[in-house]
């Protein structure tokens, strides 16, 4: 606990004058740091920036995910449309690929034969990022 003992000419509250925190309780107002909580403020403002750099990191890692199952998806319904294509398996080529895409969450949005019994499919999944849709070419045919 702080005492104020006031000498005359000299004046103010003995914690004025040794700098004590404390000042304040003789009801003498002491001269504050302006820069006084400016590291709480640099720390709260690092951390946001940290916090929006983990947010964009996630929302570029679940985009990569997404790039991927497209094209897994376009790959696997490439492959089923050249065996329908080729006569392996029943159907026609572009209806199975679709239903291949279908199932792992993905739309034909292009299917195309070209020369040589080879396909060409274009996916894109239905579920979307914030980036937008992902979407997957492959092409298939028989072995060289």
């Amino acid at each position: 606990m702080m005492f104020c003992s006031h000498s005359g000419a000299a004046g103010g509250c003995l914690a004025d004058r040794v700098g004590n925190a404390d000042a304040g309780r003789c009801g003498h107002t002491a001269l504050r740091d302006p820069e006084r909580g400016s590291g709480t403020v640099l720390a709260a403002g690092l951390a946001l920036v940290v916090m929006m750099a983990m947010a964009l990191m996630l929302l570029l890692a679940q985009s990569a995910v997404l790039a991927s199952r497209a094209a897994s998806a376009s790959d696997l319904a490439a492959l089923a449309a050249a065996d329908a294509l080729r006569g392996i398996t029943d159907g026609e080529p572009c209806t199975v690929a679709s239903e291949v895409a279908v199932r792992h969450g993905a739309t034909v949005v292009g299917c195309t034969e070209s020369a040589g019994q080879t396909i060409e499919v274009r996916t894109e999944l239905v579920e979307r990022s914030v980036f937008g849709a992902a979407s997957g070419r492959a092409r298939a045919g028989p072995p060289p």
